[in-house]
C-alpha cells in the first residue's frame, strides 16, 4: 500500500519539484545576466519536460524500459489526442505559419524516425531491436538543430517579451533549485517503482503503466498549460507548448535514455508508433481542413474520442 501510496503523491512531487527547480535556475541565471531568451529556450522550457525526462532516467537505470519507451509514446499520443482536443473544444485554435510548415512536420519526422530506429528486425534483419546508444545519439542530435532553429525564431519574433521570471535572492534561488531536485529525484523513483507493482498486481505489461497512468501524470503540467492557454485565447501557446513537448519527448528525453542503456523493443509497441505518427498527421491534416490553420472544435471532439478508443484498445490489449 505504500507503494501506491508514494506513486500516486510522486506525481504531485514531480510536478511541483520541476515548478521549484525552473523558478529557481530562471532567477539565478537572470542574476548572473543570462539573456532571457537563453532562459526561456533552456530552463524554461525544459521545464514541463522535466517529468518525463525524470522517470525515464529512472525506468532506464532500472532497466524498466518498456516504462521508458511507453511513457514517451503514451505522452505524445496524450498530448496531442486529449489536451489539443480539449483545448480546441475550450476554444478553436489558430496555429502559425511556422508551426503548421515547419515544426508539426518536424514532430512527425520525430515519430517516424524513432518507429526506423526501433525496428531492426523489419528492416535490418537482427534478431532483436532496440533503440541503441547510437541510435539516442543521433536522436540528441537532432535535439541540438531543433534547439538551433527554436534559437533563429526567438531571435527573429523577440519571444523573449512572453518570458515571465520571478525574481528571487540568491540564497532563496539555490534553496528552490535544491528542493526541486529533491522533489525530482524522490518523485520519479516514486512513480517507477509505483508502475512496476501495478503492473504486476493487474498481471499487464509495464508497457501498458507507461502508455497509460504514467504518460498521462507526466503530461498534466502540459494539460495545465495548454487547457489555460485555450481559455485566455492564447492559441499559440496552447499548441507551440504542445508541438514542442512531443519533439523535446523523441530527440532529447528518449536519446538520454537510450545513451543510459539501450531500449529494447518489442513489435507489438509498433501499433503506439504508429498513432504517435498518425497524430502529427492528423494534426497537419487538420490545418487544411475547414477553416486553414485552426484547429475548431468539432475536429478537438474527433481527437478527444480517437483517444478513448486508442485508450480502450491498449487496456484490452494488455
Amino acid at each position: 500500500m505504500l507503494t501506491y501510496f508514494l506513486f500516486i503523491i510522486g506525481f504531485g512531487i514531480l510536478i511541483k519539484g520541476a515548478d521549484w527547480l525552473v523558478d529557481g535556475a530562471s532567477s539565478l541565471a537572470k542574476k548572473l545576466k543570462i539573456p532571457v531568451i537563453v532562459i526561456g529556450l533552456t530552463i524554461v522550457a525544459f521545464g514541463t519536460s522535466a517529468p518525463e525526462l525524470i522517470v525515464n532516467i529512472f525506468a532506464s537505470a532500472q532497466g524498466r524500459t518498456e516504462i521508458a519507451i511507453g511513457n514517451i509514446l503514451g505522452s505524445n499520443i496524450f498530448n496531442v489526442f486529449l489536451i489539443l482536443g480539449i483545448s480546441a473544444i475550450i476554444f478553436p485554435l489558430a496555429v502559425k505559419k511556422n508551426t503548421v510548415w515547419k515544426e508539426i512536420p518536424l514532430s512527425l519526422l520525430a515519430a517516424i524516425a524513432l518507429g526506423l530506429m526501433a525496428n531492426d528486425v523489419l528492416f535490418d534483419g537482427a534478431a532483436t531491436s532496440a533503440i541503441t546508444r547510437i541510435d539516442g545519439l543521433m536522436l540528441l542530435a537532432f535535439f541540438v538543430i531543433f534547439m538551433w532553429y527554436i534559437y533563429g525564431i526567438s531571435k527573429r519574433e523577440g519571444d523573449e517579451e512572453e518570458v515571465k521570471i520571478k525574481e528571487f535572492g540568491v540564497p532563496k534561488s539555490l534553496l528552490f533549485i535544491a528542493l526541486g531536485l529533491v522533489c525530482l529525484v524522490f518523485g520519479g523513483k516514486w512513480i517507477v517503482d509505483g508502475a512496476v507493482q501495478i503492473a504486476i498486481t493487474l498481471g499487464v505489461s509495464e508497457s501498458l503503466i507507461g502508455l497509460t497512468i504514467v504518460a498521462a501524470g507526466t503530461s498534466l503540467p502540459e494539460l495545465a498549460t495548454s487547457a489555460v492557454a485555450a481559455y485566455k485565447h492564447n492559441a499559440d501557446i496552447a499548441v507551440g507548448n504542445i508541438v514542442g513537448s512531443n519533439i523535446f519527448n523523441i530527440f532529447l528525453i528518449l536519446g538520454v535514455s537510450s545513451v543510459i542503456r539501450p531500449l529494447p523493443f518489442r513489435e507489438t509497441s509498433n501499433v503506439d508508433v504508429m498513432m504517435t505518427v498518425a497524430a502529427s498527421l492528423a494534426l497537419f491534416a487538420f490545418m487544411f481542413i475547414g477553416k486553414k490553420q485552426f484547429l475548431e472544435r468539432w475536429q478537438g471532439v474527433f481527437f478527444v474520442l480517437t483517444f478513448i478508443v486508442y485508450i480502450a484498445f491498449a487496456i484490452i490489449r494488455g
